[in-house]
């Protein structure tokens, strides 16, 4: 029936199309409050008008390091395909049913528009469009390309101005593309309904196949859905689904009329189900495997003015770009990652555990892992926003980073000249001698005499800047930031990236040390794999290409700067390092090659973290519970099947760091730390430990 060649009867503006739309758009229309009149000026100015044809809507791709697909973004779920990809009875059940002249006629099929224009007349209105594919096809163009209400109401106004101006273009673009050509247009631009745009998404959301393997049942559905698609939605239920196949058998029996299928085989079609699949719609967070990370690439080309000059730019360039965008994800790391949390954490506790891994020296973040669904469910204990990520990355108010920040103060010192032997005497309890005694980085004192911070982990006394930190004593670290100052212990942070979760300024109070600020865990991995890459800080990076439909590719490079020193880094990760065989990570263990970390626990068990790095990779995990920290600790709970009086940095986050981290970089040759400058950094300066008091008394016996 659908003849490939391009007989086609052109009609021109002066010809018989004009002839006979002068006499029945000139003639009297009834409406409102008397006749009105179409000028037969106008209908004889009908001269092809070029039609402006952006580019139409299309899926964007997001793969991972490998190349495999992870997630689609899109506001139409349309795939583009040549005609040559479509069955040949879709083609002709389309064109038979839709305009079954489409091959002999110019853009203006005469047939039908006298046929409309006796209908509209009896009616006193526009009721019957009699338009042909092309004028359908134009139709369609204008929508996507309407930007405002007014632009989309004027391209489906009920009028015969619309129906000139879409008659002039439908000219412009028949003297433009073959037959075969705007065909292929107009199948891709249709809509289909149950949100699938053009016949690939169609043949793959109705019936789970590809547009080439339609048969003929299956095409005559997608051609009768067409006229009406939110009439005749499968996906909307039983009614829908009968007006559905109802259509369906109209456009068999319109096949059959025209010879272009026999009659039996009209019967045997109809004979069979509707067959309607209802594949899901591969697309958006909830339907990726990786639905933390897949937010993450989102909301960093909605926020980022890198990927587009506005929010709604590169929305837009997102959902409909036709985008192949290349991360940084990792299946692998993913996988060690996902493994480990869930295998402490249940999706079912309340507490949840997030996890990040990020790369030193590029800020690739390779993994994302959480222990608690994606998605609105309250009976699935689903987590709707970016447990792992801060607030511009689709997450929410993070968590107290507790003791992990205790090693942007011991860089701070390390910084200032300080040796890892030097130290100082720690106490039961720390109080601030005086309000002047903390400055933040506006000159404000912000000591505070009236409060005593104690010890959670460690003993009192004599501590150097290796075992004040193996043992996370908080009264050392008081003391250490009092010496090596607040603002500067605060600018060490932010130098390795340090942003509070929800955006907001970084608390500067005397106990900043100890973590009093909500983060998340990207961010602190981040922060950690800058030490690791000997002080070098990479901004955590999700996405390293994008390449548009046109094939044009955009790079995104790793953006660093030198934070620290790198001799500094280097003494840091040697002192993080006695964390696993002499600190609060003892009794966890290391992973069996060079690693350096801190433990973080809030006080009265709030929240846990564990934060640490070996030279090639970095990862923090964090434990909370998102019904609110303070009032739901991580006291007398049950987390994972198991109970636990209280929940410290140890116990769950360094266990979780510990079995990612050997699954992550199995296989992987394992790298070592550049060594720690003694001479720089060993024994004590000006602050080693005091000699013991004479004493006149005897000494025991040996």
């Amino acid at each position: 029936m659908a003849r490939r060649g391009t007989k086609i009867v052109r009609l021109t503006a002066a010809g018989a199309a004009a002839g006979v739309l002068v006499a029945g758009l000139a003639a009297p229309t009834v409406g409102g409050a008397g006749l009105g009149f179409m000028s037969a000026a106008a209908v004889a100015d009908l001269r092809p008008v070029e039609l402006a044809e952006p580019p139409l809507p299309e899926v964007s791709v997001v793969l991972d390091v490998r190349g495999k697909e992870i997630a689609r973004f899109y506001e139409e779920y349309r795939e583009v395909v040549g005609l040559d990809r479509v069955a040949e009875v879709m083609r002709t059940a389309i064109v038979a049913i839709e305009d079954y002249r489409f091959y002999e006629h110019g853009a203006i099929d005469l047939e039908g528009t006298i046929r409309a224009l006796a209908k509209n007349l009896q009616a006193g209105r526009v009721s019957q469009g009699g338009s042909s594919i092309t004028q359908q096809y134009v139709k369609q163009v204008l929508l996507n390309a309407a930007g405002t209400e007014e632009e989309r109401n004027a391209a489906l106004e009920s009028s015969y101005a619309r129906k000139l101006r879409e008659l002039r273009y439908a000219m412009g673009v028949e003297e433009k593309y073959t037959k075969d050509q705007i065909l292929e247009k107009y199948l891709n631009i249709a809509y289909f309904g149950a949100g699938a745009y053009g016949v690939e998404a169609a043949a793959k959301r109705f019936f789970g196949v590809r547009a080439s393997r339609l048969t003929l049942p299956q095409a005559a559905t997608l051609a009768g859905a067409v006229q009406d698609p939110n009439a005749t939605d499968p996906n909307l239920g039983e009614k829908h689904r009968a007006r559905l196949l109802k259509r369906r058998d109209v456009v068999l029996n319109r096949m059959a009329e025209l010879g272009a299928i026999t009659p039996a085989e009209a019967a045997k079609a109809k004979a069979t189900k509707l067959g309607y699949k209802g594949k899901k719609l591969p697309g958006g967070c909830e339907a990726s495997k990786y639905p933390y990370f897949c937010i993450y690439v989102r909301q960093e080309i909605a926020n980022n003015p890198a990927f587009g000059k506005t929010a709604r730019a590169r929305l837009r360039m997102l959902n409909g770009g036709g985008l192949t965008i290349r991360t940084t994800l990792d299946p692998a790391m993913q996988a060690a990652a996902d493994r480990a949390v869930k295998r402490y954490v249940h999706a079912s506790d309340h507490p949840v555990a997030a996890e990040a891994l990020v790369e030193p020296g590029t800020g690739a973040i390779r993994a994302m892992a959480a222990s608690r669904p994606y998605g609105r469910s309250k009976a699935r204990n689903e987590i709707s926003y970016n447990v792992v990520a801060d607030a511009g990355h689709g997450g929410g108010a993070g968590f107290q980073a507790g003791s992990t920040f205790k090693t942007f103060t011991l860089i701070t010192a390390l910084k200032q000249g300080m040796k890892t032997g030097d130290g100082l005497s720690a106490g039961a309890g720390y109080r601030a001698p005086g309000p002047a005694a903390f400055r933040n980085c506006a000159g404000e004192n912000v000591g505070d005499p009236g409060h005593t911070v104690t010890n959670d982990e460690g003993s009192p006394g004599w501590k150097t800047l290796r075992t004040g930190t193996w043992s996370s004593v908080n009264t050392f670290f008081m003391e250490l930031e009092r010496r090596v100052g607040l603002c500067e212990t605060v600018t060490t942070a932010e130098d390795l990236g340090i942003r509070r979760a929800d955006g907001r300024p970084l608390s500067e109070y005397e106990t900043f040390t100890l973590g009093i600020d909500e983060m998340d865990p990207v961010t602190v991995a981040g922060a950690y794999a800058g030490i690791a890459a000997r002080g070098r800080y990479c901004a955590p990076m999700a996405i390293t290409r994008i390449t548009g439909r046109d094939g044009e590719a955009t790079a995104y490079r790793p953006k660093c700067r030198q934070a620290l020193e790198p001799a500094v880094a280097d003494a840091t990760a040697d002192v993080l390092s006695g964390v696993f065989t002499d600190g609060t990570m003892r009794g966890v263990g290391g992973i069996g090659r060079d690693a350096a970390g801190k433990t973080g626990t809030t006080d009265g068990y709030a929240t846990a973290w564990f934060a640490g790095f070996t030279p090639d990779l970095a990862a923090a995990v964090s434990i909370g519970d998102p019904r609110g920290s303070q009032a739901h600790k991580l006291a007398g709970v049950t987390i994972g099947g198991r109970y636990y009086g209280a929940v410290d940095g140890a116990a769950l986050p360094g266990p979780i760091w510990k079995e990612t981290m050997i699954g992550a970089l199995a296989g992987s040759p394992p790298q070592r730390f550049t060594p720690i400058d003694s001479a720089r950094f060993g024994g004590c300066s000006q602050d080693c430990r005091p000699e013991p008091e004479p004493t006149d008394e005897p000494r025991d016996a040996e």
